[in-house]
């Protein structure tokens, strides 16, 4: 039996029990992420945050067609 087929075995009320726990979770996860990379000392320094900001700064421009 495949995991979907398990899953959609599982009783309505379970489904959408389970489907708010891992909304849950994520949630958690990503609230106490930073908490967690402060206490482990994996904050980058501004210096860092700054070359990061600059290398992921995306350029889009708009080049005029003849005709359009």
């Amino acid at each position: 039996m495949s995991l979907w087929t398990s899953y959609r075995a599982l009783a309505p009320r379970t489904r959408l029990l389970f489907g708010f726990g891992l909304i849950a979770y994520a949630g958690i996860g990503m609230w106490s992420s930073p908490k967690v990379e402060e206490a482990l000392g994996m904050v980058p320094t501004k210096q860092e945050q700054e070359e990061l900001d600059r290398k992921m700064n995306i350029q889009i421009s708009r080049i005029d067609r003849p005709g359009n």
